[in-house]
């Protein structure tokens, strides 16, 4: 079960003007359950994207930014989960583009203004011919208020879906952010998430709205990590319909800084939703790290406890073997780093206990408090690396049995 989160109810996924969301059962790799989705957008809506930099990328990673270096104007989404299209050469790129051809004949559109997306096994090939026969009812369920229902369309090993929304209101406006994304396992995006739709009722200039997709990916999606890997179909998207008639045009526009912060919240909220759902995940774990010479550092430094499957097992056995941390915070590169000037706390809830402190165990510690603290399921680990004013934080989930059984058993 995921660490404290629960699906939001249909009625609280608001819907965006201009977006309209359909999903179907095309049997893509199992039967009886929706695998296919698509997302139809208002003539004028502008996308941006942002990609895994995986390069074994998947063939509709290659597509979609071949589309998108093209226009940033799109017409529709379509998302297929079960099998990755990934590892499989040029009959890979030949059903990407024959699943655009197809859903821009049921838009009326080009095959250009068409982005497709799907996840699920690599090294195996898309059945094309059930895909674009299913296409046709999700079509027919084209709707503003099937968020809910997409967002467990789009779902692998996911055991929730997940999704959030925003309504920025004001005297002289109104707007809506909402968006959904799927992940649990290979998760340590190298851009953005597994999967990430976020959509916004606001018109905002291309440019400006690949700035935002960007800066959203880099403090939400890039700051998770589960296992470590880097998925080769990772995709962020960030959709602006302009339904609501407000216009922003640059960073200068009044307006601005409430679309940016509703967008980057929703981001957030949707990435720390995967680590929630990290496969056999028991606990939710922040690490913030402050004191570095730049933010990049301090996600280096981050990264490094994150990853560390000592560091993670610990966890789940509640064991306060913390010298791990200290070993993580070493080896992650800042080759300059002056240990007697890094301090480690280790919290839950309200409280927070020092751990480690110029160079060694703070004589305050006590092992008893760190075994008390790690039986939550939510804990901070912080760290001060005492060499600059730059901060960063990273969310990652435990390492439990059940992560080795779900992996194990994922082709079955």
């Amino acid at each position: 079960m995921p660490v404290n989160y629960t699906t939001p109810d249909a009625s609280a996924l608001l819907p965006v003007a201009g977006v309209r969301l359909g999903t179907a059962q095309a049997g893509i790799r199992k039967k009886n359950r929706p695998d296919l989705t698509l997302i139809a957008l208002t003539p004028g809506s502008h996308v941006a994207g942002v990609f895994t930099q995986n390069r074994f990328c998947a063939a509709p990673v290659i597509v979609c930014r071949e589309h998108l270096a093209e226009t940033a104007g799109m017409r529709g989404l379509v998302i297929n989960t079960g099998i990755a299209n990934a590892g499989t050469g040029e009959q890979g790129l030949a059903a990407a583009h024959a699943t655009c051809a197809a859903v821009a004949q049921l838009l009326g559109c080009a095959h250009g203004d068409i982005l497709p997306f799907s996840t699920g096994v690599i090294l195996e090939h898309l059945p094309t011919e059930r895909l674009v026969a299913a296409l046709p009812a999700a079509h027919a369920d084209l709707s503003e208020n099937n968020w809910h229902a997409a967002a467990h369309a789009i779902m692998t090993t996911d055991t929730v879906a997940k999704a959030a929304s925003r309504r920025i209101a004001s005297a002289d406006f109104s707007l809506t952010v909402t968006g959904m994304s799927k992940g649990a396992g290979m998760i340590r995006p190298n851009m953005a998430t597994m999967f990430g739709f976020v959509a916004t009722d606001a018109g905002v200039a291309p440019g400006l709205l690949q700035q935002l997709a960007k800066e959203a990916a880099d403090v939400s999606f890039n700051c998770i990590t589960v296992d470590g890997d880097t998925s080769t179909n990772d995709s962020f998207i960030l959709m602006a319909t302009g339904a609501s008639g407000l216009l922003i045009e640059n960073e200068y526009s009044p307006h601005w800084p409430a679309v940016r912060e509703a967008v980057i919240g929703v981001a957030q909220e949707l990435a720390q939703a995967i680590v929630r759902d990290g496969e056999g995940a028991t606990k939710f774990i922040t690490v913030a790290v402050s004191g570095g010479k730049t933010p990049a550092e301090c996600r280096q430094v981050g990264y490094a406890i994150a990853h560390s499957p000592l560091i993670k097992t610990a966890f789940f056995a509640s064991d306060p073997n913390l010298g791990r941390i200290l070993a993580a915070i070493g080896y992650a590169g800042v080759d300059d780093l002056a240990v007697s000037g890094v301090r480690v706390w280790l919290g839950s809830g309200g409280e927070l206990i020092l751990v480690s402190a110029q160079g060694g165990r703070a004589e305050s510690y006590r092992e008893e408090d760190g075994a008390r603290i790690m039986q939550a399921a939510e804990i901070k680990v912080q760290v001060d690396l005492g060499r600059g004013a730059a901060n960063a934080q990273v969310w990652t989930c435990d390492l439990s049995y059940d992560y080795v059984k779900i992996n194990a058993d994922y082709r079955s």
